[in-house]
């Protein structure tokens, strides 16, 4: 049995020129950081006292005997990607998918983790990276950038690069109090809202070449930003350049946000905040904020319909927290039975 601890990420600047389209022309880069939210895989080989092959659990349950009959794409394609047979497969999280924080990405890395794991094989974190970005964006064909899965993998507060040959994850050296001010100052809130990202990057890349410009600006932020962190500036400017980003991003496409996720933003401003964001492709999901502690207790009555989530700074990625090794062997013969059971509804 394998059980993988995945982090979700927050991502401060850069976000969509992180899309190949964009980086392959222009390069791109983006601030992120990892932080003490996390999703779990557990994976062991199912037992063989049931009428079907594969049991999965995620929003839903799957039991199917051929793996061509997995609903969930990533599932399935990684399966098939890496031969595995036989599996029960388990997910669990701490915070809801489909609210800008990268959960498919951290799912992803985190069962592709596993699955080695469970072959008795070591994959260090750019090959998790490099994989979860082969699975998602070229076997399940879902639209998007690539940051989200580099995050999940390396884990940590970085500066990540990318260029038509590659990328690279260099940490942001900050101090740790300044870290730690940082951390104290940023306020997380559930809109309740969700979406799809992989719709609204559908429509971002579509509009990329006319954004230029704007996303051209969003990439040059990410050095001020970095700077106001390696430097002696003063922290709240990051709040502002936070706030300079988001109406950036917001002249993408209308699907980036809503009336309701502009006041909720106007709302937390009036209250204290000096800057923030919606975080992921938009449309719903989480509302980020840098706000001074002293304000924090009014920018918390202003959102008091909201779910505040403290979080942490994390720096560890994906780890595999438990591993029991199985003695397994594949049946010479494994019956193909198109017939499957499936419960409840939604995605992951």
């Amino acid at each position: 049995m394998i059980i993988t601890k995945t982090p979700f990420r927050m991502s401060f600047f850069g976000g969509g020129t992180d899309f190949s389209g964009f980086y392959n022309e222009h390069g791109g880069a983006v601030i992120s950081t990892t932080f003490d939210k996390y999703c779990y895989v557990n994976v062991r080989h199912l037992p063989r006292f049931f009428d079907y092959s594969n049991e999965l659990s995620y929003s839903r349950i799957e039991r199917v005997n051929s793996i061509e009959n997995i609903e969930h794409p990533a599932i399935r394609e990684a399966m098939k990607f890496l031969d595995m047979h036989e599996i029960r497969l388990t997910y669990e999280a701490d915070l809801p998918a489909r609210s800008g924080l990268g959960t498919s990405s951290s799912f992803a890395v985190g069962m592709l983790n596993a699955f080695y794991g469970l072959k008795g094989k070591y994959a260090d974190k750019k090959k998790l990276a490099d994989e979860a970005i082969y699975l998602e964006r070229v076997l399940c064909q879902e639209s998007g950038g690539i940051q989200d899965q580099i995050a999940a993998s390396f884990g940590g507060f970085n500066r990540i690069d990318f260029r038509a040959d590659g990328y690279t994850v260099n940490p942001i050296i900050i101090s740790a109090d300044k870290k730690r001010h940082l951390n104290d100052n940023l306020m997380l809130f559930f809109t309740g809202f969700s979406r799809f990202s992989s719709d609204i990057s559908k429509i971002q890349e579509s509009t990329m070449k006319d954004k230029s410009k704007q996303l051209l600006e969003m990439l040059s932020l990410v050095d001020d930003a970095e700077e106001i962190l390696t430097s002696k500036s003063d922290l709240n400017e990051f709040g502002r350049l936070l706030d300079y980003t988001w109406k950036l991003k917001r002249g993408i496409t209308n699907k980036i946000s809503n009336d309701s996720i502009d006041n909720l933003y106007a709302k937390a401003i009036e209250a204290g905040a000096i800057g923030g964001k919606l975080l992921g492709a938009g449309g719903g999901g989480f509302l980020l904020f840098y706000v001074e502690q002293d304000k924090q207790q009014k920018v918390k009555d202003a959102m008091k319909d909201l779910l505040y989530v403290p979080f942490e700074f994390e720096n560890n990625g994906t780890s595999i927290i438990h591993y029991t090794s199985e003695s397994y062997v594949l049946k010479e013969k494994t019956i193909d039975n198109s017939q499957q059971f499936v419960a409840a509804d939604s995605s992951f």
